[in-house]
Formats: structure tokens, C-alpha cells, sequence
């Protein structure tokens, strides 16, 4: 070997070496980090659960005291049983928070709320249901008073969790947010001068931050969800009481028309329910749905409802899907609504459904309306946006995560009716699934 030759040996050997070493440094530094985002995610995840649970104690002492008030306009003890179903729900939530408690000051927080949920349940079965089945007003209102005063002591110190649990996801969120792009920027210093094969544990890195931003978003909407789902359920608790206990006295056409509001108060539970899964859309057993007897549904549901005026709906095609049934229908209702809003007074709806030789099914909507412009149609699914200005932003964004929660998706085009069309693509069923059909 010449001197050249050697030289030139010893400049690859060196050039190999330090590529390795920088992909061994980008390599570990990579791992550290990312090892850091996933004890980030885990610590927000197990914060976000104690905020939940609070929050879900906060709804049940609402419940409890709502059986509370119903003995007390009823004036009889027929929501005795609710209202020792309902303590028992916050005696289980208020157990899980004390087992999941941080700190003295957490443990005697809930320490608190356990002696006035206490206090409370003695207050409604030793003094306030007595005094209801008396008929003594005088003593009726006195524990009334008190009881309003120790549910408002138990909301106080609930709130102050949820305050604190908040406070503590957001300061996770931002530290693994500070840590996603510190990581990014020494990524990119690091690999800077690497070959392609360090450039692919850029792309790597960069993807696995792209899957944890999009985790985070799902995981605040499942927050923000969740805090909405609750404070619709207590009213829609309230209606349906209302309504089952109108049902004792009604009669004929009355009875028909409770029922059917009864139907509709849970089916909007139903949906509620629907967005707590947006981090975990999709599960549950799944049962072979005949498409066109769905689409039907929903139409003749929005017309009973008079959401869809003076616009015509066909639907064409037949078609089954192994689906989640109610997750179906709150899909095909978000766009047959969105398409009658979009055709306007007078203006023609179509839906078509069509199963591919593999069977797999689409269902595709469209819509005489101005259709839909390349800038919305590139963030029509994020949540939030919209373009409507009444609208929420969470329709199109809901059904495209139960699309892929089971396998499919929804995509946007021009459909022939000049306006827009969208179309719910599921995949065929699985062999296990047919055999059980």
C-alpha cells in the first residue's frame, strides 16, 4: 500500500468514522429526547385523568343533589333510589381521586369533599326525606338550605382540583412542547452534514413529532370534549326525567310526541358519548348495517326535525358495513346536514352508495351548492374550522376520526350536482366478520 493509497484509506476510515459518530450522537440524543416527550406524555396523560375524574365527581354531586331537589318538588320518596345510586357514583369517584391524590394538600382536599358528600347523604336520608314525607315546609326548606351549602363547599373544592390539574397539563404541555423543539433544532444541527442514511433518521425523528403534535391535538379536543360532554349530560338527564315522568300522564298523540322526544334526548346522549371517544373513536362491537336503511333514517330524521326544508334528498345503491351502528348514523347525519346547508331553499341532495367487488362500501354525498374552495378543502377536517358562521368546527372533524377508527375515511371532491361531494370510503369486511354473518 503507497502512501497515497493509505492516506486516502485513512481520510474514508475517518470520514466513516465521524458519520458514525454523528449518527451515534444524533442517535442517543434522539433517544433521550424522545424518551423524555414519551415520560412528558405519560405524566400529562395521568394528570389528564385525575382532571376527568374531578370533573366526573363534579357532575355526580350535581346528579345527587338533582335527585335531592326532585324529592323535594315531587314531595315523595321515589328518588330515593336514584339519589343512592347517585352517592354511591361520587363515593367511588371521590375513592379513585384519594388513591390517585399527588400531595397532602390533595389527599386533604378530598378528604373534605368525602365528609361533606357524608354530611350531605345523612342530611337527605335522617332529616330532608322525613320532613318531605311530613309535609313539614318550614324543615323541608331548612335542610334544603343546608344541603345547597354543603354541595357548594363539595363544587368549591372540586373546582380547586380541576384548577390545579389544569395548571399542572398545561405546564406539561408546554415542557414537552419545549422539549419537541429544542429536539428538533439539535436534529437538524446534528444531521446536517450526515448522508442519506442519517437523513433517514431525520425524516424518523421528524415523523415521530409529527404523531405526538397530532396525539396532543386529539388528546386536548378529548379535554375539551369531555367538559362539554358533561355539562350537556345534566340537562339532558333533566329532560329525560321531565319527559318519563309526562309520560305517566300522557295519552294518545301526546304520548307519541314524548316518545319520540324521549328517543331523540337519547340519542343525543348517545352522540355525547360519541365525542369522549375522539381519542379512542370506533371502539366497541361492530354488527353488519344495511347502508341504505341508515341513510333513510337520517333523512327522515332531519325532515321530522325541519332541518332539511324545502331540499330534495335522494338516496340510490344499496350496500352492508360491518360498522358501529350509532357512529354511523352521527356520520351520514354530519353530512347529509352539511350538504342541505349547503344546497339552500330549493336546492337537490344525492346520496349514492356503492360496494367495490372486495366488498368494501362508500357512501358519498353531494349537493347543488357552491361547492367548496381549495383553501377550506385543505383544512376542511381540522378541528375547529369552519366555514360557517354559526358552526363549531367539530362535525367534519368527528366523523373523519370514526371513519379511521374503522378503517376508512372521508375525502371531498365536486360531485355532479355542481357542488360539493364527500364520500365515506369503509373497508370490506374481515374474515372473522363474515363468518359471523
Amino acid at each position: 500500500m503507497g502512501p497515497v493509497s493509505g492516506t486516502t484509506t485513512r481520510r474514508v476510515l475517518l470520514a466513516f468514522g465521524a458519520l458514525v459518530a454523528l449518527f451515534a450522537a444524533a442517535s442517543g440524543y434522539a433517544l433521550g429526547r424522545l424518551a423524555d416527550i414519551h415520560e412528558g406524555t405519560r405524566a400529562l396523560r395521568e394528570v389528564g385523568g385525575r382532571a376527568r375524574e374531578a370533573r366526573e365527581l363534579a357532575t355526580a354531586v350535581r346528579d345527587q343533589y338533582a335527585h335531592l331537589a326532585h324529592t323535594i318538588i315531587l314531595g315523595n320518596d321515589s328518588h330515593r333510589r336514584f339519589h343512592t345510586e347517585a352517592r354511591a357514583r361520587v363515593e367511588a369517584l371521590t375513592r379513585r381521586l384519594a388513591e390517585h391524590a399527588r400531595d397532602a394538600e390533595e389527599r386533604a382536599a378530598v378528604a373534605d369533599i368525602q365528609a361533606s358528600g357524608d354530611a350531605l347523604d345523612t342530611l337527605y336520608r335522617d332529616t330532608l326525606l322525613p320532613a318531605v314525607m311530613a309535609k313539614d315546609a318550614g324543615a323541608v326548606e331548612a335542610a334544603h338550605g343546608r344541603a345547597l351549602e354543603w354541595v357548594s363547599r363539595i363544587q368549591a373544592r372540586v373546582d380547586g382540583l380541576t384548577a390545579d390539574s389544569d395548571a399542572s397539563m398545561d405546564a406539561f404541555e408546554a415542557h414537552v412542547g419545549a422539549v419537541e423543539r429544542d429536539s428538533f433544532r439539535w436534529a437538524l444541527l446534528l444531521l446536517g452534514g450526515a448522508t442519506l442514511f442519517a437523513a433517514g433518521v431525520g425524516v424518523y425523528i421528524g415523523n415521530a413529532v409529527a404523531r405526538l403534535v397530532q396525539h396532543e391535538k386529539l388528546a386536548g379536543i378529548g379535554r375539551l370534549a369531555a367538559g362539554v360532554a358533561h355539562e350537556i349530560n345534566n340537562p339532558l338527564g333533566v329532560i329525560l326525567g321531565y319527559v318519563r315522568l309526562l309520560q305517566r300522564r300522557a295519552e294518545g298523540t301526546l304520548a307519541e310526541d314524548l316518545r319520540v322526544v324521549e328517543e331523540e334526548a337519547v340519542r343525543c346522549q348517545d352522540i355525547v358519548e360519541g365525542l369522549l371517544d375522539l381519542a379512542r373513536p370506533g371502539r366497541g362491537p361492530r354488527e353488519p348495517v344495511a347502508l341504505r336503511d341508515a341513510c333513510e333514517e337520517v333523512v327522515s330524521r332531519l325532515r321530522e326535525a325541519t332541518r332539511l326544508g324545502t331540499v330534495t334528498v335522494d338516496v340510490h345503491g344499496e350496500g352492508t358495513a360491518w360498522v358501529q351502528a350509532p357512529r354511523l348514523r352521527q356520520v351520514l347525519l354530519n353530512l347529509v346536514k352539511n350538504a342541505a346547508e349547503a344546497a339552500g331553499e330549493g336546492g337537490q341532495v344525492e346520496v349514492r352508495i356503492a360496494v367495490d367487488a372486495d366488498g368494501s362500501a362508500r357512501v358519498a354525498v353531494s349537493d347543488s351548492g357552491a361547492g367548496v374552495t381549495p383553501e377550506a378543502r385543505a383544512r376542511l377536517f381540522e378541528p375547529f374550522f369552519t366555514t360557517k358562521p354559526s358552526g363549531t368546527g367539530l362535525g367534519l372533524a368527528v366523523s373523519q376520526a370514526i371513519a379511521e377508527a374503522h378503517g376508512g375515511r372521508i375525502d371531498v371532491d365536486s360531485g355532479a350536482l355542481g357542488g360539493a361531494r364527500f364520500t365515506l370510503s369503509l373497508p370490506a369486511p374481515s374474515r372473522e366478520q363474515e363468518a359471523a354473518a
